[in-house]
């Protein structure tokens, strides 16, 4: 029933577009654009053009990538082939996995708190029961796991789509020039500091590369769909904090625990049961992103040698790597019973940028090493070196504040 057979190849460029863009929207938006406006203020909109700006460097060096090296472990498989240093690769793989493992733990948590408010039942019993649900859909198959994030990811952008067209009338109240132009109140420091929170909105293009080995020619379609999916999301994002930050004051929403409500409130039309429901959906779609992310890493990095072999077993029928799943899953299972529901954004944050550091600084190596490639995508020298300083400052800035605080 199980053979040394390699993954199947199912999933064309909306798919995987889609896919991406469902795991960078995530739940976070609905609660971080006040969070943004409350250090922004009406700089609020540029704060997440120019996080788009910091996140877009790093997604264009995965571009690349992908299209060099079309390999589930993708970034531990970049660093090897900079470095050949096999105990940093299997470290940072092995770092991305038990991060998707305590995200998907505390979305489990979080899903389970959304269904009590509608059905009386225990949080374990319903993170628990979510978690193995979205399992059996992971075994089951590549294609069907991507289906169903991507009816979740419309459901999403839908959500935002509907704050935005409550409050339409804004976009006749938005002075352009205002917005691309730094306030004194806010000053230079005010914007960067909401740009670097506005970044984690960002997050989650660093995983589409992850199913490199189930896209039909990767190398072609994965630099497409990683541009598609970022740039889905910055409109996304502007619009909504445009319409926000016109119907409510930064301060307003920077108290709200329920920004995106409030924005629909002020429009004159009261959504919270609806965004309640996609807030759920949007657990459930980072569940399965960070399933299919953290077994896909295990089977690659056991196809190259560096883990137990039986991790990179696939299933003759479903051809998903049906081990590596189930242990992820178990693993998952455990972390939603043993930890409590805390937010680890900024500790996640922290160690993507380190390796998004290295991801840039392995692009620069392996550019001199191998000018010509079998990709469709190259970028500059420059982008990787501006990846490391922005990174690197971002990261600074980070340490700094913590320090202060």
């Amino acid at each position: 029933m199980i053979g040394k057979i390699k993954l199947k190849r199912s999933l064309g460029l909306p798919l995987v577009a889609l896919y991406g863009l469902g795991n960078i929207l995530g739940a976070g938006i609905y609660v971080l654009v006040g969070k943004v406006a409350g250090i922004a203020g009406e700089n609020t909109v540029l704060a997440f053009m120019v996080a788009m700006v910091i996140a877009g460097l790093t997604a264009f060096s995965y571009m690349e990538l992908s299209g060099r090296y079309p390999l589930s472990a993708s970034v531990s498989v970049y660093l090897y082939e900079a470095f050949k240093k096999r105990w940093l690769s299997v470290a940072v793989g092995v770092a991305l996995v038990l991060g998707g493992i305590t995200s998907a733990a505390a979305l489990a948590q979080g899903f389970a708190g959304y269904l009590a408010a509608f059905v009386p039942i225990p949080i374990i019993l319903g993170s628990v029961g979510i978690l193995l649900a979205m399992g059996l859909v992971a075994i089951k198959g590549m294609k069907e796991s991507a289906w169903l994030a991507a009816v979740f990811t419309i459901l999403e952008v839908i959500g935002l789509l509907l704050v935005v067209w409550t409050g339409r009338h804004a976009f006749g109240e938005v002075d352009v020039a205002g917005l691309l132009t730094i306030s004194p109140a806010i000053g230079v420091s005010g914007l960067m500091a909401g740009a670097f929170l506005a970044f984690y909105a960002f997050i989650g293009f660093e995983d589409m590369v992850n199913v490199a080995e189930e896209v039909k020619n990767p190398r072609l379609v994965m630099p497409r769909a990683i541009f598609l999916a970022l740039l889905g999301a910055t409109v996304l994002y502007v619009l909504v904090a445009m319409v926000a930050t016109v119907l409510v004051s930064p301060t307003e929403l920077a108290a709200s625990s329920a920004p995106l409500v409030l924005v629909s409130q002020k429009a004159g039309a009261d959504i919270a049961l609806v965004l309640g429901v996609i807030g759920m959906v949007a657990t459930i779609n980072g569940m399965i992103v960070q399933l299919i992310m953290g077994s896909r890493i295990l089977y690659g990095l056991a196809a190259q040698g560096w883990l137990p072999s039986w991790l990179a077993t696939v299933h003759r029928g479903f051809r998903t790597p049906m081990l590596a799943t189930i242990v992820v899953l178990v693993s998952m299972v455990f972390g939603t019973i043993l930890l409590s529901l805390v937010s680890l954004a900024q500790l996640t944050s922290l160690l993507l940028l380190s390796i998004f550091i290295l991801v840039h600084i392995s692009l620069i190596v392996i550019k001199r090493r191998h000018k010509k490639h079998t990709g469709y995508f190259t970028v500059p020298i420059w982008v990787p070196w501006a990846g490391v300083v922005v990174s690197a400052i971002t990261i600074g800035y980070q340490l700094v504040s913590w320090l202060s605080s």
